[in-house]
């Protein structure tokens, strides 16, 4: 190698804090999430809009497909996981991934007025989220060692928020030169792009098996999604997190369907519809930004969990008070501008600490059926819970406080809950009917 470009590696490794032969594959981890998150961010604006196109009236069928796709897929995944070995898994799906939408987008670009391509593509969207980066994650889990998870995953993190930024800004200048159609392809391409990514981080780590390289990550993950609801029945501790995600999803779900109403009648182009997602996005993803790192770890620390877990719940509370006191395009794109902030900087970190009193079995298999069966059921339940409060001519935002109220409510319960058992060592045990 050239002394230049040597002196350079030793300068960038020392600014890092990080051994030398590690940079390469901190640049390759970086580079895998920057992709992955500007890949899914850019098509997120365009789901919203599909989302109005196919009418906002019929969302809720939205919603209930989302819900059974995730039913029918979470087995078809269970099943492939358990034969693939798992740095074989993470290629193959995002192949997968990169085929759908390429084929969705050309056929969106061939029928832009098509509202069941439309259609299918917000579900499977919305069912891809779920898994493309939870994979990933285990890839990084067994590529690094503990000791250079803990020098290396914050960087790496930081990809992921740089790509989650550039999507929708991605999308804002980019949807009216190429259109809905166009911007699929171009997000095929970007999950494309992360395969050699993998590779390298395959091949780097299998260079190094006197380091502690994990033999067992050229098994199979195994599991089935059934441990996971077992599990979830058995516990009040569990029980009560899944509730949390419930009115998480609820209120989520009702300010959606809000949002849908309002931008539908306050800008008809479809086009200027996905800039204004976008730029809702970017907005949200810079924020979140700048609370993560000033706000959240100072307010865990000082307050507890409870704060993170309720502080968003109540906001929401006069959120929707003022919307249906001065509903307006303005005050509602604040209000869900801070909601989303909110769940992603505290809300969400606050809900992963819960997990830490828990048991290796209940984080893994009983989390991952709250983050997808529970989180998606939520939001269909809610959708058609906002049909019915429409059809009987109740005040949706009235029944929105009342969901944030109850949300508040049960994060307030599982906090105090933690923070009281904060300083004891050890996992809780939670299996166990109270």
């Amino acid at each position: 190698m050239h002394s230049a470009a040597i002196r350079w590696r030793e300068r960038a490794a020392r600014l890092l804090a990080i051994p030398v032969d590690e940079l390469s594959a901190l640049a390759a981890g970086f580079l895998l999430f920057f992709l992955l998150f500007a890949a899914y961010m850019m098509l997120r604006p365009v789901r919203e809009t599909m989302g109005i196109a196919g009418g906002v009236e019929n969302l809720q069928w939205l919603f209930l497909a989302t819900f059974l796709a995730t039913l029918v897929f979470i087995p078809l995944f269970g099943t492939l996981a358990v034969k693939l070995p798992r740095r074989t898994l993470l290629p193959a799906s995002y192949l997968f991934a990169a085929a759908t939408l390429l084929g969705l987008g050309l056929m969106m670009s061939a029928n832009p007025s098509s509202l069941w391509v439309g259609r299918v593509f917000y579900v499977w969207l919305s069912v891809l989220n779920l898994f493309l980066i939870s994979i990933a994650w285990s890839l990084m889990c067994d590529v690094f060692r503990p000791d250079q998870a803990r020098r290396l995953f914050a960087q790496i993190a930081a990809g992921a928020s740089l790509g989650a930024l550039a999507g929708p800004l991605a999308t804002g200048l980019l949807v009216g030169f190429v259109g809905h159609g166009g911007l699929l392809l171009i997000s095929s391409a970007l999950l494309l792009a992360t395969l050699p990514c993998c590779a390298y981080l395959v091949r780097w780590s299998a260079d190094r098996p006197s380091e502690g390289d994990d033999e067992t990550a050229s098994e199979p993950i195994g599991g089935r999604i059934a441990a996971g609801l077992t599990l979830l029945a058995r516990s009040p501790y569990l029980l009560g997190i899944a509730l949390f995600v419930v009115l998480l999803a609820s209120v989520s779900t009702f300010l959606y369907l809000e949002q849908a109403e309002l931008v539908a009648a306050a800008v008809p182009d479809p086009v200027q519809q996905t800039q204004l997602f976008s730029a809702i996005d970017a907005l949200v993803q810079a924020l979140t930004l700048v609370v993560q790192i000033l706000v959240t770890a100072r307010l865990a620390k000082r307050l507890g969990v409870t704060v993170l877990l309720t502080a968003i719940p109540v906001l929401m509370v006069l959120g929707f008070a003022l919307l249906a006191l001065a509903s307006g395009l303005a005050i509602l794109v604040i209000v869900v501008i801070l909601r989303r902030v909110g769940e992603y900087a505290l809300a969400r970190p606050g809900r992963e600490m819960l997990f830490t009193r828990l048991g290796q079995e209940e984080r893994y298999k009983a989390k991952n059926v709250i983050d997808t069966v529970v989180y998606r059921g939520g939001d269909a339940v809610s959708a058609w819970l906002r049909t019915a409060v429409d059809a009987v001519g109740a005040q949706p935002l009235v029944a929105a406080i009342g969901l944030a109220g109850l949300w508040a409510l049960v994060g307030y319960s599982l906090g105090r809950r933690f923070d009281r058992r904060a300083g004891e060592p050890g996992p809780e045990i939670v299996t166990e009917m109270a």
